[in-house]
C-alpha cells in the first residue's frame, strides 16, 4: 500500500518476508491502521522549511520568519500549534466581515430581481422570487480558508492536547462559516487594508492545505495521511528565488515551464523548469531544479540527457542544473563534439533564509556569466 501510494521506496530484502523502508521525495505522516510513518526532511529547524514553502505560493507570501515554529520533529504538529497560535491571534477580536453576492429564491423581494432566472427558473410565477442581494456576514473568503486549515488539522493524529484545544476552539468561533466542500478549489482572497490582521494566518492556512491529503482503504486496513511533494518545494522555490535573482541583476525576465519541443514535427513536447531571457526576447539561460538526481534503470544520467535536449532546441552552449546540497555533487560536464557544458550546482537549504538567497544570487551570476546574447529561437512555442 505504501509503495503504491509512492510515499516510501520499499525494497525486499534477502530475508523472507523483511523490506527495507527509505524515505522518498515526500515528507508528512501516514497513519497505516494503528502504525504511524513519519517522513521527515533532512532540513533540521522547520521554519526554514516553511520558509521554502512560502516560494511555492509565490510573491504573495512572506520571505521572513515570522511563523516561528515550535521546535519539534514532526513538521504537521509544528504547523498545527504555529496556525492555532496566528489564527487565535487574528480571530481575538472576532471574525472579519464582508459583503457577498447572494442568488436565491425568496418569498419577498430582496436586492434586485432577476428576471431571465424567475421566467426559466421559476416558470414566470409570481413566488418564489429569483433575487440577488449582498448580505454583510462572517461567511466570506478570509473566514472560509481558516476553517478549511482547521478541519484539516483536527484529522492529524498525535497532535498535542493544547494545540488540539485550541483548533476545536476556533472551530466553535467559526460556527457561521461554511464549511468548503471535499474537491473544491479554496475561493479566492486578497490581501487588503480591512484584513491585514489575517494575513499571516492565512498564508500559513495555505501551506497546510497544500499538503496532499489522503485516505485509502485496501481490505480491513485504512490508510490516512497529509504529505508534502519535497521536489516540488525545492522546484518552486529555485525558479521563484533565482528567477527574481536574474531579474535584478541583469534584467529581462524568467518564465517557468516553457513550452518547446524537441522535434521538427513537434511530437515531442519539453518543459524546463526555467527559462531566462533578455530584454529583446533573447533566450540566455536555462536551468532545471532536482531536489535528487532522477536516475531511472538503464539512464543513470537522465539529467544531464534532459538538459542537453534542451540546449540543443534552444542554440545555448550551457545549461544548469540545480540540486539540493547532499543529494548530488557539484560537477560540469563538456559535452563531446556538442560545445555544450553542463553545470551542475547545488544550493545548501541548511542556510539561514538570508544565506541561501546570498547562496541563490551567487548562482544567478554564474548563470549570467555562461550566457550567450544571440537569439535562437528554432523550435520554441512561447513562454508561460
Amino acid at each position: 500500500m505504501l509503495r503504491r501510494l509512492a510515499i516510501v521506496d520499499v525494497t525486499p530484502t534477502l530475508e523472507t518476508g523483511v523490506f527495507e523502508v527509505s524515505a522518498g521525495r515526500k515528507i508528512g505522516a501516514v497513519a497505516v491502521g494503528e502504525r504511524q510513518v513519519i517522513v521527515r526532511p533532512k532540513i533540521s529547524d522547520l521554519n526554514r522549511l516553511v520558509f521554502l514553502l512560502g516560494y511555492s505560493l509565490h510573491r504573495d507570501f512572506w520571505r521572513d520568519d515570522r511563523v516561528h515554529l515550535a521546535e519539534a520533529d514532526e513538521l504537521l504538529p509544528a504547523l498545527a500549534e504555529a496556525f492555532g497560535r496566528l489564527a487565535s491571534r487574528a480571530t481575538e477580536q472576532g471574525l472579519i466581515q464582508g459583503y457577498r453576492t447572494i442568488s436565491d429564491d425568496l418569498p419577498v423581494l430582496r436586492g434586485r430581481l432577476l428576471a431571465g432566472e424567475q421566467m426559466t427558473r421559476n416558470y414566470g410565477l409570481p413566488v418564489p422570487l429569483a433575487v440577488e442581494y449582498d448580505e454583510f456576514t462572517v461567511d466570506i473568503a478570509e473566514n472560509q480558508i481558516l476553517l478549511a486549515a482547521v478541519l484539516r488539522l483536527l484529522t492529524v493524529p498525535r497532535l498535542p492536547q493544547e494545540v488540539r484545544r485550541r483548533l476545536r476552539r476556533l472551530r466553535r468561533v467559526m460556527v457561521d462559516v461554511t464549511p468548503a466542500r471535499a474537491g473544491t478549489p479554496l475561493p479566492a482572497w486578497r490581501p487588503t487594508r480591512l484584513n491585514t490582521r489575517y494575513h499571516d494566518a492565512i498564508r500559513l492556512a495555505e501551506v497546510v492545505l497544500a499538503a496532499q491529503s489522503f485516505e485509502h482503504h485496501a481490505g480491513e486496513l485504512r490508510v490516512t495521511g497529509f504529505m508534502f511533494d519535497m521536489w516540488r518545494i525545492f522546484e518552486d522555490f529555485v525558479c521563484t528565488s533565482l528567477g527574481e535573482a536574474l531579474e535584478r541583476g541583469d534584467g529581462g525576465r524568467y518564465a517557468t515551464q516553457y513550452s518547446l519541443h524537441l522535434d521538427v514535427a513537434r511530437a515531442v513536447r519539453m518543459r524546463p523548469d526555467l527559462v531566462w531571457t533578455g530584454t529583446t526576447g533573447v533566450v540566455r539561460a536555462v536551468v532545471d531544479a532536482k531536489y535528487k538526481a532522477e536516475r531511472p534503470e538503464g539512464f543513470p544520467d537522465a539529467d544531464l540527457y534532459q538538459m542537453l535536449a534542451y540546449c540543443t532546441v534552444l542554440g545555448l552552449s550551457d545549461g544548469h542544473l540545480v540540486y539540493a546540497k547532499g543529494n548530488e555533487a557539484i560537477r560540469t560536464h563538456v559535452v563531446e563534439a556538442s560545445g555544450v557544458t553542463l553545470h551542475c550546482h547545488t544550493l545548501d537549504l541548511g542556510l539561514a533564509p538570508s544565506e541561501l538567497l546570498e547562496q541563490v544570487n551567487s548562482l544567478a551570476k554564474s548563470v549570467v556569466a555562461a550566457a550567450p546574447y544571440r537569439r535562437i529561437s528554432a523550435g520554441v512555442d512561447s513562454a508561460h
